[in-house]
């Protein structure tokens, strides 16, 4: 055998000692605008266990799904779709119960409907969970007509024979509604339609929608699929930006293809590098349909509306292949941490999203069985970044090493940061390596701060899961590897870890 190199020796050990070198992280006292707390929302389609199992049993709301969130301070709901959005009719499902129309989901599994879950009972679990409803109107199989009655319905004061049938129905005084989407995917489910096409519908919606004393009207145009940055272009030139509040954009983490998006739990690390690397395209994303906004909208006064995004694998194994009901991993809370970043490092165009979804779909926050309910990995990243609502984002400069598998390079580390109203700094910090630890050290110019604590998320795998039988498996712990060291903060990051710190 040949003896090595001197040469392949020295680059051995510096490569070592560079690899063992922490990284640099910048955080400057310098304001960058407020992290809506709306960018902290959540969906919640009329689509397998969501609605029906999931929020509401029979004749009433799960009280114990609504105290859950409430802890994690849900900002704004989203429904009735999605998809089902461009199918459902209010008026089906208003009134005594058992006078309501029974249609059929086409759209998620052709599952009969009875409707017991409507306009009213919806917006009672707003009202119960703190959070400002957001409504996606029906523009596939709808008309102007009835959008603007149901805006009357829900938001008129005065006397009118829709008004007075809200009275009749229990509601005394008026919702006042003020996000509305006009349509949902357009461009697919919602109507198959062209950019072109869609930006004329949007404008005729838009001139018979009205805001009502108290329920100053925010409109949410139904924008691109993903990439199709050609949809956000013409979009932004043809439709009336006076009337819009909000572009959505809807983007959703694929660990395969359409066709086999992979488990939710046996995966490994192949799977797990192509999910990371395409929840980092997020970045990519949003920051060309920024750009595209920017010419039309220098003063950046449309939001980007990112409400529907988050990992969709396989339904699991014997559940209904059109309810589409996913276990939920440590994987898909690192997924979450890292979307969360980068809206956050995005807050002066992106203004609202929501995950899908809530209950029991997709990226659930929630699981029931029954009158069993338990919290997934990706509640509790709720739950610990929700120090950044309504805080004023900081400007960061991090340079991340890579994770690197099978040849291929992504950032092993995200992050971003706000300054609380109170004055308290806090850091959300993700490791996305699976198997390295990485120390970093923070220059943080112009805080000031004495004490530092923080959370962590983590576990063994990253395939890690909550059951009902091990609820407990992965939830936040006390953090306490990071440290003042001089001007700096020095963080010992753990392999596959979400870290939120508080500086005060």
């Amino acid at each position: 055998m040949k003896k090595p190199c001197l040469l392949f020796l020295l680059l051995a050990i510096a490569g070592g000692l560079a690899a063992q070198r922490p990284v640099s992280l910048t955080i400057r006292d310098t304001s960058g605008p407020v992290i809506s707390r709306n960018i902290y929302g959540h969906f919640s389609e009329d689509l397998g266990r969501c609605i029906y199992d999931g929020f509401w049993t029979g004749d009433h709301i799960r009280m114990d799904v609504v105290a859950a969130l409430k802890k994690i301070k849900v900002p704004v709901l989203r429904w009735p779709g999605g998809c089902y959005a461009d199918q459902y009719h209010w008026r089906d499902a208003i009134g005594p119960r058992k006078d309501r129309k029974r249609t059929v989901n086409t759209s998620w599994g052709m599952v009969s409907e009875d409707n017991s879950f409507g306009t009213h009972e919806f917006l009672e679990l707003c009202g119960l969970l703190g959070c400002q409803p957001y409504i996606a109107g029906n523009v596939g199989t709808g008309t102007p007509e009835e959008m603007e009655n149901w805006l009357e319905y829900l938001n008129f004061n005065g006397k009118s024979t829709l008004a007075d049938l809200r009275r009749q129905n229990g509601h005394e005084q008026p919702w006042n509604v003020s996000f509305w989407g006009v349509g949902n995917e357009s461009w697919g489910c919602g109507g198959s339609m062209t950019p072109e096409y869609y930006s004329n519908e949007y404008n005729r919606y838009s001139e018979f929608c009205k805001s009502y004393p108290g329920a100053p009207l925010k409109l949410i145009a139904s924008g691109p699929n993903s990439d199709d940055y050609n949809w956000t272009d013409v979009l932004m030139q043809h439709i009336d930006l006076g009337r819009t509040w909000g572009l959505s954009m809807h983007y959703y983490t694929i660990a395969g293809d359409w066709d086999h998006k992979g488990s939710a739990t046996q995966f490994d690390e192949d799977r797990y590098f192509k999910a990371m690397a395409a929840c980092l395209k997020m970045e990519e994303i949003v920051g060309k349909h920024s750009a595209i906004m920017d010419k039309y909208d220098p003063r950046k006064r449309i939001g980007l509306v990112v409400d529907e995004w988050g990992i969709w694998t396989d339904p699991e194994p014997g559940s209904h292949p059109g309810f589409l009901y996913q276990q939920n991993s440590l994987r898909d809370a690192l997924i979450a941490g890292t979307t969360l970043n980068i809206f956050n490092n995005h807050a002066d165009r992106v203004k609202m999203a929501a995950l899908a979804q809530t209950v029991n779909v997709l990226q659930a926050l929630v699981l029931t069985d029954k009158d069993k309910m338990l919290l997934t990995p990706t509640y509790y990243i709720f739950d610990m970044y929700k120090v950044h609502q309504d805080a004023k984002s900081l400007v960061i400069q991090l340079a991340s090493p890579d994770y690197e598998y099978a040849g291929r390079r992504i950032p092993a580390v995200n992050a971003s940061a706000s300054r609380d109203s109170s004055g308290v700094v806090h850091i959300s910090l993700v490791n996305l390596d699976p198997s390295k630890a990485i120390t970093i050290r923070a220059g943080l110019p112009g805080i000031t701060y004495t004490n530092v604590g923080g959370q962590i998320l983590t576990s063994g795998r990253f395939n890690d899961v909550n059951t009902f039988d091990q609820p407990d498996k992965v939830k936040p712990a006390v953090f306490s590897r990071a440290r003042k060291d001089g001007d700096e903060l020095v963080v010992e990051l753990p392999a596959e870890s979400v870290v939120v710190l508080e500086l005060k």
